[in-house]
């Protein structure tokens, strides 16, 4: 069998065009560029590093409690109860953003030392060097210091480089072309947001309400856009690096929404419950983790390192990040349930509920990964399951089969459906009588019959390798 793939033109015009290079005085000065950029947000972070500090052991007072920023006076509590003083939160919260920092910088040193005269990876390369202090930044502009003004430098082009680089990523081209207007509508807003916060028009009730409405918009007009060029625009190449950096996003903005949604439960969201303080301060300490996924998604993508294990990746994700709720979930209920339902029984405390519920979980744990698996392949992975399914199906036709020409058919068919090649072409060996197996001629009906069922055979070790080639593929190249 000799199976073709012919790559279409739109992919290779893509391709084509997606390779424009930075060279010779463009090249030296985009890296020249880099290295000052690096150098002045060093400086600007090392200037305002005092003033985060400072800022970081304050406790938060009014509105500033909402945005969950700084530390409440009953979470500082809670620290004091454990034996930790508002020092040791602000050490272990700037040595957090060292550590961003550090990932930030040796990724986008790694894409500059490897591809940087891709004008992509390039632009991600400077937002990842504006992106680890952006927090540290953020914090120092609200409270007045001499380094306020390259504060807010920085902040404003850690934000205009992240709107550039998600309106031009993968490709490095404004796709469609009006999408240049996005740009300008975000960087209008921020100049106002970023530079003149404190004004009465920016503080005006409804001025802050257009501004989120148009950032809700901008992100709602980003996502759309990256879902177009995906499902329109981009290569199997290039939709793998959006699954990478899809992937880097999503995980640190689920377990956001899902750690904030959990306080809409009194005893976790309401400030007097004694277990919210705990909650919050346990939250923002070990969420914020979940953000260094975007630069290094954001360097596989650049690097087009292991592309193609991202499929794998968002599979167990997806797998175990389920398995994962509906097992606390059962557990929870178990235990809540067995409580009350022993503690009227045989006067008994939690402990017996906890086993019990712990041995109900056990044993359901690994059918319940099954299940899930399985439901996760039919309903995301449905081409690989309907390949799969396929394929068994043929398996198991082609051991009762013995026309060789229907066979042949068959199996072209299969290899179309599953594969789906430019083009497909069936080779059978030469019987030893010098005749094509599977074209009988008069009076040699058993030598027939036995040359199908060796061709069978073959057929059926060519079945198993197109399966394997399947697999190889699935993991080697989407």
């Amino acid at each position: 069998m000799n199976v073709e793939q012919a790559p279409t033109e739109g992919t290779v015009s893509r391709e084509r065009h997606s390779s424009a290079r930075l060279h010779g005085r463009w090249l030296i000065l985009a890296r020249g560029l880099w290295i000052t950029l690096v150098v002045l947000t060093l400086a600007i972070f090392g200037a305002s590093l005092p003033v985060y500090i400072a800022r970081q052991q304050t406790l938060c007072a009014g509105t500033e409690c909402t945005y969950g920023v700084l530390l409440t006076p009953s979470q500082a509590e809670v620290l004091k109860g454990i034996g930790l003083s508002l020092s040791d939160y602000a050490a272990y919260t700037v040595a957090f953003t060292l550590a961003t920092m550090v990932v930030c910088l040796v990724v986008s040193t790694v894409i500059v030392w490897r591809r940087s005269d891709d004008r992509m990876a390039l632009l991600v390369a400077f937002m990842l060097v504006t992106l680890g202090p952006l927090s540290a930044m953020i914090a120092v502009l609200a409270r007045p210091s001499s380094w306020q003004v390259p504060a807010e430098c920085l902040v404003f082009l850690a934000l205009a480089l992240a709107v550039f680089v998600f309106l031009l990523f993968p490709t490095g081209q404004f796709v469609p072309r009006w999408t240049r207007w996005i740009a300008v509508v975000c960087l209008a807003g921020l100049v106002p947001s970023t530079f003149f916060p404190n004004t009465p028009f920016t503080q005006n009730p409804y001025a802050i309400s257009l501004f989120y409405l148009v950032s809700l918009g901008a992100v709602a007009m980003l996502a759309l856009i990256q879902l177009y060029r995906y499902r329109r625009i981009s290569s199997p190449l290039q939709r793998q690096q959006t699954k990478w950096v899809v992937f880097g996003l999503a995980v640190p903005c689920t377990v956001l929404v899902g750690g904030y949604g959990l306080m809409i439960i009194p005893a976790l969201g309401d400030p007097s419950a004694p277990s919210s303080a705990s909650y919050q301060l346990a939250f923002a300490a070990i969420g914020p983790y979940m953000g260094l996924l975007i630069p290094l998604s954001f360097g596989f993508a650049m690097l087009r390192s292991r592309l193609w294990d991202i499929d794998a990746l968002i599979n167990r994700t997806l797998v175990y990040g389920t398995l994962t709720v509906i097992l606390t979930i059962l557990y929870v209920g178990l235990v809540i349930g067995l409580s009350t339902l022993l503690r009227g029984l045989i006067s008994q405390d939690n402990s017996v509920a906890i086993v019990l519920s712990t041995l109900a979980i056990a044993a359901l744990a690994q059918r319940l990964k099954q299940g899930i698996q399985h439901s996760i392949d039919r309903r995301f992975y449905r081409r690989k399951y309907d390949a799969a399914r396929t394929l068994a199906d043929f398996s198991a036709a082609l051991r009762q089969e013995v026309d060789l020409r229907q066979l042949s058919e068959q199996l072209v068919a299969v290899v179309q459906e599953t594969m789906q090649p430019a083009s497909v072409s069936l080779w059978l060996c030469q019987s030893p009588q010098g005749k094509r197996a599977g074209v009988p001629s008069p009076g040699t009906q058993r030598n027939t019959l036995l040359e199908g069922r060796e061709s069978r055979d073959a057929l059926i070790d060519g079945t198993n390798t197109i399966e394997s080639i399947g697999l190889v593929k699935e993991e080697s190249h989407g």
